[in-house]
């Protein structure tokens, strides 16, 4: 399978700023680059952390009202220790969460889920940063052209289980949802060539109308070259 990499579809210029970035041009930052989060850096260029509109909205949330109007939130004491901080560093969510070049879109995909992030930052084997990749990013591979879909199936899919009995498939792509109709050898083969096709990059979903083959076999009493019985010359 042609799996396209996180390091294909990270967005490679990437806005930072340092563990000493004071409040204030951190917000700068963010509004500049019309971004809601932003990695923050060590010396040696590694993420050590990130701080987003929400880690600055903190200190906002935790001044008091003077109106009277809104009840101050509960914050936990680690909270309020971050909410009074000045700098990146003092103010970032850590440590960050990093995704490697050569994963793939499930693998990153699967990350920012468990961890309920919106973005990764991409670092290589020493953990420098190399490139962010966002939602956005990953869904870039849903625009794949149906025809691309088709032709990956037919060669990775259908040609490599065409010696399992799957000679007999065809693929019809339409927006990314693919059905697959004909006939296979072992009925076993089925749910296997579905969950290869799911696994191809672009695929919303997947079909199938697919039937087990007439069976090649001898007829029962027959001969292995389809003579009667009675009819097989002598030893």
């Amino acid at each position: 399978m042609e799996h396209r990499t996180i390091g294909e579809l990270m967005t490679r210029k990437v806005v930072s700023v340092r563990l000493d970035t004071p409040f204030k041009e951190v917000a700068q930052t963010l509004a500049d680059n019309a971004v809601s989060a932003v990695p923050v850096l060590d010396g040696l260029g590694r993420p050590a952390g990130v701080v987003s509109e929400a880690d600055l909205l903190r200190k906002a949330a935790d001044r008091s009202d003077l109106s009277g109007r809104t009840p101050l939130p509960h914050l936990e004491a680690w909270e309020k220790a971050r909410a009074e901080g000045c700098t990146a560093g003092e103010l970032m969510s850590a440590p960050a969460v990093c995704a490697h070049p050569e994963w793939t879109v499930v693998e990153a995909a699967r990350l920012m889920e468990v961890q309920q992030l919106k973005r990764l930052p991409v670092v290589d084997e020493a953990d420098v940063l190399l490139g962010i990749v966002s939602r956005a990013d990953l869904l870039r591979i849903f625009l794949r052209k149906d025809d691309a879909i088709r032709e990956e199936i037919t060669r990775e899919v259908i040609g490599r289980t065409a010696r399992l009995g799957a000679s007999g498939v065809t693929a019809a792509v339409n927006r990314g949802q693919v059905a697959l109709h004909g006939s296979v050898a072992d009925p076993l083969l089925i749910p296997v060539l579905v969950r290869m096709c799911e696994s191809v990059d672009g695929v919303v979903s997947v079909s199938e109308d697919l039937t087990p083959a007439p069976s090649t076999g001898s007829p029962a009493g027959g001969t292995d070259d389809g003579r009667p019985e009675e009819s097989r010359p002598p030893a």
